[in-house]
């Protein structure tokens, strides 16, 4: 509604012989009341300091009880964790829509906010009128008021966000997504947009999801070039990683980062693995692998920071019901400083350790999930960077140590987790990086602009990936990457 100035209306008054204050007072009315119709957040009521004679909420129904004269409905609109508690009385208009308010259903609700005589809750809401928006059949309404199991909710997706847990999740992810970009902007990054369609491989390892407008036939005779006739006239993939794009950026901006889905075609069912998934991915010039790890750190610690303050009541869920010791785990990851051990330093400690491990470690090996995390949880307790891997189990494009064995690469170990951040210092020689896409078995032609970077201006840089989802496991406790992610994609499963 458009608002005049109160000169304007004054002067209408005096122009039409109406009473000036007369008028002031019935367009302050009609604010109010419009106001009032407006729809308020259930968690802006819930918060609210004063009561207030007319509201509006919307939501959906969680639960229904009646009474001998009134009946208890527990309304929810995502906005928080709590419900709004709504009491319709028998003798109240709002009485009449009541038959249709069941669990799952869509209501609007208008009436007064008012003191809450019950245990745990400040304010309730006295219907003075209620609108079915949407029904819900109680019969065939999935989320009833019982316990659910996760692979339950993993066949019902698109309702699972309406239970606590899931709603819980997801206001944890978004506002994770906003402490990333938060954090690089404070430090002077740029958030680069790279590309999800690519005709090159981050990681050499192949496992990448094809892109095609071919139809569905034999490969064209004679060894003649299968993808010439599709769209790029090359072979296209969906992207594993946004890193190499940011470098080239880095080598120009100086810090940039890159957050948003990549594509893995790894034919995993474990709990850590999914086919899509989102990653942060800074890459930094003039900067080193102390810079890396330095960054990583400060940026896991903000981002724990950030969701302990401003998710605590969701994060207390998961404190209550997934894992006791949470709220003591964050806080260290948050507060701490991290331990830093070279990779032999770490092969060394497993192996005195005396622990019988499903996969024998010895240098040379890559540290699989039980290493990492029994360094994290049991022997250091605490966050661990272990850097200076051997070269044969890291990328092509991490920088050489002087020894020729080793590479300036990087992961941090957090608990429940194991593996949250992989990183380098990438090679900037040309040369040396040439050798190493040789020894990896790849061809140079399709990186020729990956090396010009080294022809022209190199300097060193370095850069990290930390798994999105990964950091929501470690800060809910949740076990699975099905359960953080809105639509999970894994093998054989494409719904939604």
């Amino acid at each position: 509604m458009h608002r005049l100035p109160a000169h304007t209306l004054l002067m209408a008054a005096l122009g039409t012989g109406r009473n000036p204050r007369r008028l002031r007072a019935t367009i302050a009315r009609r604010r109010r009341q419009e106001k009032a119709m407006r729809r308020i957040l259930i968690k802006n009521l819930l918060n609210s300091d004063h009561p207030q004679a007319e509201v509006r909420a919307c939501g959906w129904v969680r639960t229904r009880r009646d009474a001998k004269g009134f009946s208890f409905l527990e309304v929810n609109d995502g906005s928080c964790l709590k419900n709004l508690q709504v009491i319709v009385a028998e003798d109240s208009p709002a009485f009449a829509a009541l038959h249709e308010a069941t669990t799952g259903a869509a209501v609007a609700i208008g009436g007064a906010l008012v003191a809450s005589p019950g245990a745990g809750q400040k304010w309730e809401l006295k219907a003075a009128a209620l609108e079915v928006l949407g029904p819900a059949d109680p019969e065939s309404y999935p989320l009833q008021k019982k316990r659910h199991s996760d692979e339950f909710l993993r066949t019902i997706a698109h309702l699972r966000p309406r239970t606590n847990k899931y709603g819980a999740i997801f206001r944890i992810r978004s506002e994770a997504a906003f402490a990333v970009h938060r954090f690089f902007r404070e430090r002077g990054f740029f958030w680069l947009h790279s590309p999800i369609l690519t005709g090159s491989d981050c990681e050499g390892a192949g496992e990448m999801f094809r892109v095609t407008t071919l139809p569905h036939a034999a490969p064209p005779p004679g060894g003649e070039d299968p993808f010439a006739a599709d769209f790029f006239g090359r072979e296209a993939n969906l992207t594993v990683s946004g890193q190499l794009e940011a470098e080239l950026f880095a080598t120009a901006l100086g810090n940039v980062y890159t957050f948003g889905p990549t594509f893995r075609a790894e034919n995993s069912n474990t709990p850590r693995h999914a086919a899509e998934f989102w990653m942060i991915e800074p890459e930094m010039a003039f900067a080193d692998l102390n810079d890396d790890m330095d960054l990583a750190e400060e940026l896991v610690k903000a981002m724990t920071t950030h969701v302990m303050e401003h998710c605590r009541e969701d994060l207390d869920l998961f404190a209550r019901f997934v894992d006791k010791e949470l709220m003591r785990n964050l806080e260290a990851i948050a507060a701490e400083p991290y331990v830093r051990l070279p990779y032999a330093e770490a092969v060394a400690i497993l192996k005195r350790s005396g622990r019988a491990f499903e996969f024998p470690v010895d240098f040379g090996a890559d540290l699989q999930t039980e290493h990492e995390r029994f360094l994290c949880e049991e022997h250091f307790r605490k966050p661990v960077i272990v850097y200076d891997y051997p070269r044969e189990i890291k990328a092509f494009y991490m920088r050489l140590n002087a020894d020729e064995k080793t590479v300036a690469a990087m992961d941090l170990l957090v608990p429940r987790v194991g593996e949250l951040v992989g990183g380098s210092q990438r090679e900037e020689r040309l040369a040396v990086l040439e050798r190493r896409i040789a020894e990896a078995g790849m061809a140079a032609k399709p990186y020729w602009w990956y090396l010009d970077i080294r022809r022209f201006g190199s300097v060193p840089h370095a850069g990290f990936g930390l798994g999105f989802e990964r950091f929501l496991m470690m800060a809910t406790g949740v076990g699975n990457i099905r359960d953080v992610i809105p639509f999970p994609r894994t093998p054989k499963h494409l719904e939604f």
